[in-house]
């Protein structure tokens, strides 16, 4: 382990924790909202000015996205790059997973 590792109980860059979240809580409401946008469009369609703020609404948000995703990727390449992992319970926190039940080994009676 790396002096620089010793101080902190996860390998992960504060700020991955954040970014993880974003993604997966932005990629949901993108979905979503797609099926919602795709009335709407046909909807505006007669107004042009309108039906551009929409695509430009949409655009935004798929670059922010996109942007979540290269830090993503960076913040993931920066854990590997130190040669450690990132445990379990890293992961069910940011994808609010219940901690594993520990059971015993117990044979059946």
């Amino acid at each position: 382990m790396t002096p620089r590792q010793q101080g902190r109980s996860s390998p992960a860059p504060k700020w991955l924790r954040f970014v993880l979240k974003a993604d997966r809580a932005g990629s949901s409401w993108y979905i979503g909202t797609g099926l919602f946008f795709a009335p709407v469009l046909a909807i505006a369609s007669p107004w042009p000015a309108l039906t551009t703020a929409l695509w430009v609404l949409i655009a935004l948000a798929g670059l922010w996205l996109g942007l979540l995703g290269l830090a993503m990727a960076t913040g993931l390449a920066m854990v590997l790059r130190t040669g450690a992992e990132l445990p379990e319970e890293y992961w069910r926190s940011v994808f609010d997973y219940q901690p594993a039940a520990r059971t015993s080994a117990k044979p059946a009676a």
